[in-house]
């Protein structure tokens, strides 16, 4: 088993602190994606964990026992980064069995391990090859292969396949859910590819500006997020976010963008699970896939021009104005005709969210 705690911990670059009150357990055998911008604190923490930063204050805990007064080779931790580091003038087989004849382990044995690491990342045929003759997924394979050889206590991956092209980066995505599953190690991945993490965690941990802000399952934070900026962050295209009003109309909620003319209706329980907030200034949220676009006018329907339409394959993005307002929408492929075409829109008030304007938390308010 590999517990591996964050407590309390701090960390300064001089007067700049990019890691604040940190605290985070990862279970054995989990996979834990870091997501977040460049500079959140994401790279810091994963160094932190390995050793390669030091720590102002908190606690590091890996299976209960503090470790952040450890060196990082103490740590029976394996790290692999997004360059790939391998020894140019050595085979695939001899940058595996690296770190084992560091450690003097007998030839048999070495011999042994690198080709069961080799199986299982299926580069057996590669190992009399060098770096200079294999591709750039296939020499990830071989850091990821030298990193597991040793049998860590966890495996660390700092953008690990940021460096390769769209396919490659699709395929290993692919092979490094699958090693896991495999393996049963604990990860920590960290990332700004929000389908990496969504493809990869078990839990995503969502960072900005030092601060944790969400950890939960790729459908958790997708589909419940707890600010404004997780809100924003996860999800391609973002969500539709604008400043809003809720008020009751001849008995009937109504949910108004600031400065339209016209409000979307909502269900009247909206009122009574906002609790008072009614009137007050609202952020509402809502994801492309929530609004709902037809041709004809409805009930509940409220006129658009589309604006933007984005062809990607099996479906469109469309962007609809309403009077000086924009909404992103999610149709079928070909369902809006082109720009400026007339169409009709509500919002599903099943996948709305509701946020304090002020504070940018959510209020919780589902329907």
């Amino acid at each position: 088993m590999t517990q591996i705690e964050l407590s309390g911990v701090q960390k300064w670059f001089g007067a700049v602190q990019v890691i604040k009150d940190l605290n985070l357990k990862i279970e054995d055998n989990e996979f834990i994606v870091l997501l977040g911008q460049s500079g959140c604190g994401k790279t810091t923490t994963l160094r932190a964990v390995a050793g390669l930063e030091t720590i102002d204050e908190g606690d590091i805990l890996i299976d209960g026992k503090a470790v952040q007064h450890l060196k990082a080779a103490d740590r029976d931790i394996a790290m692999v980064f997004q360059s790939f580091s391998l020894y140019p003038h050595m085979t695939v087989y001899e940058n595996i069995a690296f770190p084992l004849r560091a450690t003097r382990m007998n030839r048999a044995d070495t011999d042994k391990s690198v080709r069961e690491v080799a199986k299982v990342l299926r580069i057996t045929d590669l190992l009399d090859r060098r770096p200079s003759a294999l591709s750039g997924g296939d020499m990830q394979r071989v850091a990821i292969g030298r990193a597991l050889v040793r049998r860590p206590k966890a495996m660390l991956m700092d953008e690990p396949i940021g460096a390769l092209d769209a396919k490659l980066r699709e395929e290993m995505r692919a092979e490094i859910k699958r090693l896991h599953v495999k393996q049963g190690s604990t990860t920590i991945y960290v990332t700004h590819d929000q389908i990496e993490a969504m493809s990869l965690a078990d839990r995503i941990v969502i960072m900005h500006e030092g601060v944790l802000q969400q950890v939960g399952s790729p459908e958790e934070v997708y589909q419940h997020p707890q600010n404004l900026f997780v809100a924003q962050f996860v999800g391609s295209p973002v969500m539709n976010v604008a400043n809003a009003s809720v008020s009751e109309s001849a008995g009937k909620a109504s949910v108004t963008a600031e400065g339209a003319t016209q409000g979307f209706p909502f269900p009247n329980e909206l009122l009574a699970k906002l609790n008072g907030s009614a009137g007050k200034p609202l952020s509402l949220g809502i994801r492309p896939e929530g609004v709902i676009v037809a041709h004809e006018a409805a009930d509940g329907f409220v006129p658009a021009v589309a604006h933007i339409i984005e062809p990607l394959g099996s479906y469109d993005i469309v962007d609809l104005k309403f009077g000086e307002h924009m909404l992103r929408a999610r149709t079928r492929s070909g369902f809006v005709a082109g720009p400026g075409a007339q169409v009709f829109a509500r919002l599903d008030p099943t996948q709305t969210h509701f946020f304090d304007a002020a504070s940018g938390q959510s209020l919780g308010v589902r329907l």
